[in-house]
């Protein structure tokens, strides 16, 4: 039986296993399920590298993206260059092998809106999703600007406090890298102002579940277009997949 699964603190929420079971199932991939591994610390995976179970690949979500990287035995070029890892290539001499394709996943969803001219992005939140959307937005020559919750002059981070007219009007594309929203927290959304937003705004959630979150409902709203993370959870889902098959 070949094992694979997902890595994170809440998992509940979980796309992952109901989607790659359902593509075992489809294509008739025999001896080979998906679990859930909540871990509440990340020192928690010595115990799973360790363990006699036959792990042949896993997901990384949040919040261990970027602390899963000391366990590894190596990282992929783009996950070293992005500094967070969402996928863990388990090769057969036992090594643990780091790669990133939440870069791949976006890219493949918003690739049209990066091409636009002039266009410039908002990225909410600094962690390890937020890593790889900045990494996409550079190779693309797009112009961002990092906000979180405290300003950081040195990170060049801005806060939610410090978004005004100005700053929304200027920055057409707002992606929101932040689990902020997720279930169970439908109600909950990042603090921007809505009041600015118009017509020529995207607002690319990353979270997926709900599919319409607080965030996509009050951008709506607004009269800005939405568009959920789901597309790009699918995207990187199959790159992974990939990257699974190709292992030695």
């Amino acid at each position: 039986m070949r094992i694979f699964g997902l890595i994170g603190k809440t998992l509940t929420h979980s796309f992952s296993p109901k989607f790659f079971n359902k593509k075992f199932e489809v294509e008739n991939i025999l001896d080979t399920c998906y679990e859930l591994f909540p871990l509440e610390n990340i020192e928690g995976i010595l115990a799973l590298k360790n363990s006699k179970q036959k792990i042949a690949g896993l997901n990384v979500t949040f919040p261990y993206k970027e602390t899963i990287i000391p366990f590894l035995d190596g990282l992929s070029e783009t996950a070293q260059k992005i500094g967070a890892v969402n996928t863990i290539e388990c090769k057969s001499d036992g090594e643990w092998i780091g790669h990133n394709t939440d870069a791949q996943g976006f890219e493949q969803c918003i690739l049209e809106t990066l091409l636009k001219e002039s266009i410039r992005a908002l990225v909410l939140g600094t962690g390890g999703a937020a890593k790889a959307v900045q990494y996409v937005l550079a190779k693309h020559h797009v112009p961002f600007q990092l906000v979180s919750r405290n300003s950081n002059e040195n990170l060049h981070h801005i806060s939610y406090d410090e978004l005004n007219k100005t700053i929304i009007e200027n920055h057409l594309l707002i992606i929101n890298c932040t689990p902020i929203g997720t279930f169970p927290n439908i109600n909950e959304h990042v603090a921007i102002p809505f009041a600015h937003l118009t017509k020529e705004h995207l607002i690319f959630d990353l979270v997926y579940n709900p599919e319409e979150t607080a965030l996509m409902k009050k951008a709506k709203v607004a009269g800005a277009q939405v568009q959920n993370g789901k597309a790009m959870l699918i995207n990187q889902a199959n790159a992974s997949w990939e990257i699974w098959n190709s292992s030695n």
